[in-house]
């Protein structure tokens, strides 16, 4: 080893490491499998425990971060799903589950009763215990040999580092010293099982401890109803139909962004209801599940986008009246297949030069830099729905037109409910819009346009595409 040395001292082994650290003996293949499949099953039960909570979260930070989570759970599964292939033939056995004891675990935090659990159950131990298991995987392992593995763990150490500054940012937020000991006793029972399993990487000795289900000793069921916090005080309201106004000629490009960026936020519905079609499709590919997730996650962007457009704007977005109706009534009136049906037929009605184009293009022309970057990008995440809409939804059918005339069908039978609402009193369906509209021209330094002003058109008659609404609904 003395006598050996690099060209001119160049860094030896691509960098990979230094020649003595790659004559240590690390982890045999054997260990490293058995490794990564616990790495795999966490990532993949946190993928669906964080999509399984999105619908059912009121507060919209929470709904926003999950759905990103989730996207970056799946991944780092389906990575080390292609890892594991890699080094063993099929059967890989990434469908078991390791150990008792690690299910329970997942199922607690899954079943946790509310956000605060929630919250603790995510980021206080299950995170922190996956990013510890990681960083024991590249010190123990062998660099050179299991590079392909050390790179692995190194991009999935970098996503929980964001998960986890996030979680750390939150739990600081939202969990006070009353939640944390009434939460005592559960996460015990977390700590408990996570020992009885020997970590969550299984290195540690099994401890004997006897694990008692308490939140999970009723499986968790899936909750598909949407919920919104206070800052959503109207969200039966159908009071503005954004695309009438949107696609009418006789109105400016300036104010079209208003309703793009009230589009955009509107879209957090779209995370709501994908949830609920990962959730409840079982026994696809996993690449489904990733694709799927990919999308919702992009769906949450759009939505945040809108919320930054009003932000720069100075409006408070409290007054523009975000429902949730078409995640409501989606989810509670269609089978999943029935609601990726009506998401593939909206997509592809976007498609055209009347949908994303149009929209990028009054971003353009309205002397917004933020809605045309916005709109850019949203035209574009856009491409990959339709594609990921044709990969998992457009087989099911003989040919394109079939698949959009039913989506187009399910969407139709639809009830949305606008009058009986406001004769229940959940929504008188006001017009915010004026409102909205002063407070823009206001710091945009204009008159307000009394034609725009007075723009007053609901959904009562029209939908979302344009289409005409039967008196039956």
């Amino acid at each position: 080893m003395k006598a050996y040395s690099s060209y001119r001292n160049l860094p030896p082994l691509a960098g990979v490491c230094s020649m003595q650290d790659a004559m240590t003996a690390g982890l045999s293949v054997e260990e490293c499998v058995r490794r990564l499949k616990r790495y795999h099953y966490a990532f993949k039960r946190l993928h669906y425990l964080f999509t399984a909570r999105i619908t059912a979260e009121p507060i919209y930070e929470l709904k926003s971060a999950f759905s990103l989570h989730a996207h970056l759970c799946a991944e780092q599964a389906s990575a080390l799903r292609k890892r594991v292939g890699e080094v063993r033939e099929p059967p890989l056995g990434l469908e078991e589950i390791p150990h008792a004891a690690l299910e329970v675990y997942f199922d607690e935090i899954l079943a946790a009763p509310s956000t605060e659990e929630l919250v603790l159950g995510l980021y206080e131990k299950a995170l922190p215990a996956l990013r510890e298991a990681l960083d024991r995987h590249v010190k123990d392992t062998n660099h050179l040999a299991d590079h392909p593995s050390v790179r692995l763990c190194r991009f999935a150490l970098l996503d929980l580092s964001d998960m986890l500054e996030f979680g750390a940012k939150t739990i600081r937020c939202l969990i006070d010293a009353k939640v944390r000991e009434q939460a005592k006793a559960w996460l015990g029972l977390l700590d408990d099982s996570l020992a009885s399993a020997g970590g969550l990487d299984g290195t540690q000795t099994p401890a004997a401890k006897s694990i008692q289900r308490r939140h999970s000793a009723k499986p968790h069921q899936y909750d598909r109803v949407p919920k919104r916090d206070e800052r959503f005080p109207d969200p039966y309201n159908m009071g503005v139909n954004a695309e009438v106004f949107l696609y009418d000629p006789k109105f400016p490009p300036q104010p079209k962004t208003l309703m793009m960026f009230y589009k955009r936020l509107r879209e957090i519905d779209v995370p709501e209801m994908m949830a609920s079609i990962i959730v409840e499709t079982a026994n696809k590919p996993w690449t489904y599940y990733r694709d799927m997730s990919r999308q919702l996650w992009d769906e949450a962007r759009h939505a945040m986008m809108g919320e930054v457009g009003f932000a720069n704007l100075g409006i408070d977005w409290r007054k523009v009246m975000i429902n949730f109706t078409w995640s409501h009534a989606l989810n509670t009136q269609l089978k999943p297949i029935e609601r990726h049906a009506v998401l593939y037929f909206i997509e592809q009605g976007l498609m055209p030069k009347n949908g994303k184009r149009f929209e990028w293009e009054v971003g353009q022309a309205s002397g917004n830099p933020l809605s045309a970057l916005f709109q850019d990008y949203d035209w574009a995440d856009e491409v990959l729905h339709a594609k990921i809409g044709r990969d998992w939804y457009l087989k099911e059918f003989n040919n394109p037109q079939e698949a959009v005339r039913y989506g187009d069908e399910c969407w139709s039978r639809v009830l949305m409910n606008w009058a009986k609402w406001r004769e229940d009193g959940l929504t008188q369906h006001r017009n915010w819009w004026p409102d909205v509209y002063r407070a823009a021209c206001e710091r945009w330094g204009i008159q307000p346009d009394p034609e725009v002003l007075a723009y007053s058109t609901t959904y009562e008659a029209v939908r979302a595409d344009l289409k005409t609404i039967s008196a039956s609904g």
